[in-house]
């Protein structure tokens, strides 16, 4: 018959009061009432920390068992023990800690489906299968067996390799004559795991509370019910956009086995699409495309203008195209940057807002300066900061002496040759075609199909137009949603950056999964302070227009973070959360942003639904700019370089 080691029997007979130990020496937070609020479940983001380790151990019957079989597709709560330990905030605190939420999970079904606790041991040649079934026994009255599992392995070398995964270091104490006393040396920690088996949290002695713990778990477990709800939703359009994103999404960048999933370049097959029958006939959900009357769109406009949207010979030293910037894959926006970045690597001081619907705006860039698309393409090509040409003529000049646009602009416009009016009349027409709808959100609300949107993204619906109060800017009409009022408003996003209003830690992603707290005063001094910004003022000099930015559409939100005219905002749901606080209180402060008091679960649900608004088309337009000829310097254009030995193609 085999016994418990009596220090920690007597542990596990006082199973949820404090042990004796700790009358004499202090005691670790898990043991008492958390002394401080925790934040609302689902407020927060838990990265991915790595991979899991994986191994071969040995359940309480003594069977050969992999640890990811034992994980199973639940959450878990991994801790490392042995029977010797005598440490109160040692072994005994976790299983205090594990028994407290295994009592709990009695009362919650919801948590005991979808959470597993396992006790490893790392002393196999005192922790038998039958003393960790022992173990087991002990604590079998606090809820059914299987959700709480001790295992332990056969040797100590078919541990070493579990505990270099989850990177613990263990060593034998031993007495003054050399033998071993029964004790190990080792940190304590209890590992979160969800089920793709990546490491969520990892809690030491300090954050080993019962509570915190249930935080994490049920925080994941919301987001992966909205995550769910969402994709249930989002079927027609997760189809429809497969080619939209990053040419690498780093998922797992963190981990070291970490391998790039970039897209090959031959595999982002280009096939052309009949631009015009977006014009024509818009889809679902969007109202007649506006064309003017001095230039109506036709083919040749278009594939010239397209032609010119992909030129990097239209920028200063042939390196910057409009499609650099207004990336297809992203959006027709830039995913990647918070702010684009123009000729010879300058940062450009505004986010690169989305093309995509551009034909409805009556304003465009962030200050609303123009209220044309011909006239609006100047800007960056003049702009310093992007494309950096020196005036209108030496653009023109240029295009003039390029052989490919021979005979082009004479055949699109009949026969007027490039001049400033043409060369925006000719972009603006690619432009007006790079029309999206018939979402989701439209098939269900215009389209009357009631299982077009799940049921989170029609709750979070009813808080769009409803309590959150977000359709008084972005405006739903009966007969369609453009999702925008064409007006300008201060939402504090520029007041606050003018002010210098930020926090003493700011986070800095340093890599994809992979980010650090520092201290303000180090990124003062390693950085450039921001661009001074004061937003419409700057066009009109009128006070009251100090930081209003345009409203921007809603349609495929989804693609085209950041957001904010910055791109201060990462995600939708920081973009939610920044509106639900109520913006950042100043004086010019829109009337219309107030705090909205929204939960948790209404959150996710306007998220939801605003990734519910990604038209069904974007993979035909992405895959028409692949197939987009790229214009690169070629020889015999006006900067090539006479004597250059390799030809650029």
């Amino acid at each position: 018959m085999s016994f418990l080691p009596v220090t920690f029997l007597m542990f596990l007979l006082s199973a949820v009061t404090l042990p004796s130990e700790a009358a004499d020496s202090p005691v670790a937070p898990g043991y008492g009432p958390l002394e401080y609020a925790l934040p609302e479940v689902g407020s927060y983001q838990l990265p991915a920390l790595g991979k899991a380790g994986d191994g071969k151990v040995l359940d309480t019957t003594g069977r050969v068992r992999r640890l990811y079989d034992l994980f199973g597709k639940q959450y878990v709560l991994l801790a490392f023990i042995y029977s010797s330990c005598s440490d109160v905030n040692g072994c005994p605190l976790t299983s205090h800690v594990f028994y407290s939420i295994k009592a709990q999970m009695k009362h919650d079904p919801e948590l005991a489906r979808h959470l597993k606790l396992i006790s490893l041991s790392f002393d196999p040649e005192v922790d038998t299968p039958e003393v960790m079934k022992l173990y087991a026994n002990n604590f079998r009255y606090a809820g059914r067996a299987g959700e709480w599992q001790f295992v332990t392995t056969e040797s100590e070398e078919k541990l070493r390799p579990i505990l270099r995964d989850y990177h613990q270091e263990v060593q034998r104490q031993l007495t003054d004559d050399g033998k071993y006393s029964g004790a190990y040396s080792h940190v304590l920690r209890v590992f979160l795991i969800d089920p793709q088996k990546q490491i969520r949290n990892i809690y030491s002695v300090a954050f080993l509370h019962k509570d915190l713990l249930l935080n994490d778990v049920r925080t994941l477990l919301q987001q992966n019910r909205a995550a769910e709800m969402a994709l249930a939703g989002q079927g027609r359009q997760k189809q429809s956009a497969v080619f939209s994103g990053p040419g690498d999404d780093k998922h797992g960048y963190e981990q070291l086995a970490y391998q790039t999933h970039s897209l090959a370049l031959d595999s982002r097959r280009g096939k052309a699409a009949d631009l015009m029958a977006y014009v024509v006939k818009p889809p679902l959900g969007l109202p007649k495309v506006p064309v003017p009357a001095d230039n109506p769109v036709k083919e040749k406009k278009v594939q010239l203008g397209r032609k010119l949207f992909f030129d990097r010979r239209l920028s200063l030293n042939n390196t910057i195209s409009c499609a650099m910037c207004h990336i297809p894959e992203q959006g027709f926006s830039s995913n990647e940057l918070a702010m684009a970045v123009g000729i010879e690597g300058r940062t450009v001081r505004r986010n690169s807002p989305t093309i995509y619907n551009a034909a409805y705006a009556k304003l465009l860039f962030h200050d609303g300066r123009e209220d044309t698309l011909e006239q609006q393409i100047w800007g960056p090509l003049l702009a310093a900061s992007e494309m950096g040409n020196p005036s209108v003529g030496y653009v023109l000049n240029k295009i003039r002496h390029i052989a490919e646009y021979d005979g082009r602009f004479e055949a699109a416009f009949n026969g007027r040759h490039v001049s400033m009016e043409t060369l925006g009349m000719a972009l603006a027409s690619y432009e007006r075609t790079l029309v999206s709808g018939a979402s989701a959100f439209d098939v269900w609300y215009y389209g009357n199909d009631p299982a077009a949107l799940s049921a989170a993204a029609q709750r979070g619906f009813r808080i769009f137009t409803g309590k959150g109060n977000c359709v008084a800017c972005h405006l739903i009409n009966e007969r369609y949603a453009l999702f925008m009022d064409n007006g300008l408003h201060n939402t504090g996003i520029g007041y606050r950056e003018s002010m210098g209003i930020r926090p003493e830690k700011e986070r800095i992603f340093v890599a994809p999964g992979v980010s650090i707290d520092v201290d303000r005063s180090v990124i003062d001094q390693v950085g450039a302070a921001p661009p001074k910004d004061l937003g419409r003022y700057e066009i009109t000099q009128n006070p009251h227009d100090r930081w209003k930015y345009k409203t921007p559409g809603l349609r495929n939100i989804a693609l085209t973070a950041p957001y904010m005219h910055n791109g201060s905002l990462s995600t939708l749901q920081e973009v939610v959360d920044f509106y639900d606080q109520g913006g950042v209180p100043n004086e010019g402060l829109d009337p219309l942003i107030k705090p909205l008091h929204l939960s948790a679960q209404e959150k996710q649900d306007l998220v939801a639904f605003l990734q519910s608004l990604t038209g069904d088309n974007v993979d035909q337009l992405v895959a028409d700019a692949f197939a987009a000829p790229v214009g690169d310097l070629k020889k015999g254009d006006p900067d090539w370089v006479r004597g250059t030995e390799v030809e650029v193609r």
